[in-house]
């Protein structure tokens, strides 16, 4: 499990990620509608994606579990 902030990314037509504090960045594929809210901050369990993007923003990854942190 990693810990992160969901980020809104306004790069071509939008998408959700997560930024670790040690600035990695994941694109998700599979952002649930519970903690899509800019700046919240989530411990994510993820499998990384072996797929290519064309944001080129961070790396693509689905969501398999999740819980919310307080502030």
């Amino acid at each position: 499990m990693l810990e992160g902030t969901v980020q809104y990314i306004d790069l071509e037509m939008g998408f959700w990620g997560i930024v670790q504090a040690d600035g990695s960045k994941w694109m998700i594929v599979n952002m649930p509608e519970q903690i899509k809210y800019d700046g919240k901050k989530v411990r994510v369990q993820l499998k990384p994606l072996d797929a290519m993007s064309m944001t080129m923003w961070g790396t693509p990854a689905k969501i398999i579990r999740f819980q919310t942190l307080a502030p």
